[in-house]
C-alpha cells in the first residue's frame, strides 16, 4: 500500500459516509493498511501519517474542508469560509 492508495480510500468512504472523524478513520487506516500509516500524536492520539493526509488534500483541494471543532472531515457547503480549515 503507499499513501495514495490510502487517500484514495478515504475518498471513498468520505463519498460513501459524506464524513469522515478523523480518529475512526485513523484506526481504521492502521487495522486495515498497517501501523506504519498513522501514528501516536502529542495528545496521545491515533493519528494519520502526514503523506497520507497530503495526499488526501491533492486528491480534495476545494470539495472537502477539515472541521476542527468536529475533528471530521466533510464535503464543502455554501456557507463554509475560504480554506480547507474551518472553527
Amino acid at each position: 500500500m503507499t499513501p495514495r492508495q490510502i487517500a484514495e480510500w478515504m475518498v471513498e468512504e468520505l463519498n460513501r459516509l459524506k464524513y469522515l472523524y478523523q480518529d475512526t478513520v485513523a484506526f481504521e487506516i492502521s487495522k486495515r493498511f498497517g501501523e506504519e500509516f498513522t501514528y501516536i500524536n502529542s495528545s496521545g492520539n491515533v493519528a494519520i501519517d502526514k503523506k497520507v493526509l497530503k495526499e488526501f488534500r491533492a486528491l480534495t483541494p476545494d470539495s472537502v474542508i477539515w472541521d476542527r471543532g468536529e475533528r471530521m472531515w466533510r464535503f464543502r457547503e455554501d456557507y463554509d469560509q475560504e480554506g480547507r480549515q474551518q472553527t
